[in-house]
């Protein structure tokens, strides 16, 4: 599904290091490392009427990442907060949003690959758009398996949340040329990881299945969904998957904060079934307590 331009962004106001410029004047400079080398970290957020769904584990994640990847200069949690603030009340915005939250290494002196040559402290960016799902979640998606395979650790570990995002784009190229919704991922085993932007669940005789984390990364919303399982008494187990197993289950959904939870109708050409009862509780269950799962930022 391809998203498209919302008339209502045509002037938002993007935060930038420490300031807020209109979309047209939002920009960083060439030296900065996430240009020179997809030298950033990153979270996507999505916003309720309640708040901002589980932002104090993105923040973690964010956090997380930027320390494993050796930044210097990390904003805390409560200047990223102010800065979500004054972006979405520069907008307008508090329902419908989806924010892309960027920490770059930050501006070089020279260019090059040595972070030594970051000597200007990191760039924190927060663009705020109204945007919808990502999915048709009435519908569901359909989906390709692809030759680009997901990282595993040895590689590059996958629980670090990096900009440097290639192998997913070639997946999602993979998809859209053969006419589907997303490249499904396997890792280099040959088991299945993930999408190439959510994770993904299998329900099989009352029971829910989600790839171990090896080489996908270990989503929030997936997160949320395993603690639902778990809270509501719902079989709920990490696997190995192969394709096969995935072809001949009783229902198959992605997960992600942009989608929510998307049915999974199609994968390489076999027919997925949608209306299982189990899939259709955990959807219900990640409904009616999404909202719980919200923070306010103030």
């Amino acid at each position: 599904m391809l998203q498209q331009f919302d008339e209502r962004n045509r002037d938002i106001k993007v935060f930038i290091k420490d300031k807020l410029h209109h979309r047209d004047e939002a920009k960083v400079s060439v030296f900065d490392s996430s240009v020179q080398g997809g030298d950033a970290v990153w979270e996507g957020l999505r916003v309720y009427p309640e708040g901002v769904v589980c932002l104090d584990k993105h923040l973690t994640r964010l956090h997380e990442s930027a320390k494993t990847l050796a930044f210097v200069d990390i904003p805390s949690k409560k200047a990223i907060k102010e800065a979500i603030q004054k972006t979405l009340d520069a907008n307008g915005m508090n329902d419908e949003v989806h924010i892309r939250l960027t920490l770059t290494r930050g501006e070089k002196i020279t260019s090059g690959m040595d972070p030594r040559v970051n000597q200007n402290g990191s760039c924190l960016i927060v663009l705020a758009e109204w945007k919808p799902l990502v999915y048709d979640n009435s519908s569901g998606i359909k989906v390709i398996s692809t030759s680009q395979r997901r990282n595993a650790p040895q590689f590059l570990d996958s629980k670090i949340h990096h900009a440097n995002l290639l192998n997913n784009i070639l997946a999602k190229i993979q998809a859209n040329v053969a006419g589907k919704d997303a490249g499904l991922m396997l890792d280099e085993r040959g088991f299945v990881a993930e999408l190439n932007g959510s994770n993904i669940f299998m329900v099989k005789e009352g029971v829910i299945y989600t790839p171990y984390a090896h080489a996908c990364l270990p989503g929030i919303t997936r997160g949320t969904v395993i603690e639902l399982c778990k809270e509501n008494n719902i079989p709920i187990e990490e696997a190995d998957l192969t394709l096969s197993q995935l072809y001949n289950a009783d229902g198959v959904f992605a997960t992600g904060t942009m989608g929510e939870l998307t049915p999974i109708i199609e994968i390489d050409g076999r027919a997925i079934l949608d209306k299982n009862e189990l899939q259709q509780k955990i959807r219900s269950l990640f409904k009616n307590n999404i909202k719980g799962y919200c923070e306010k930022l103030t």
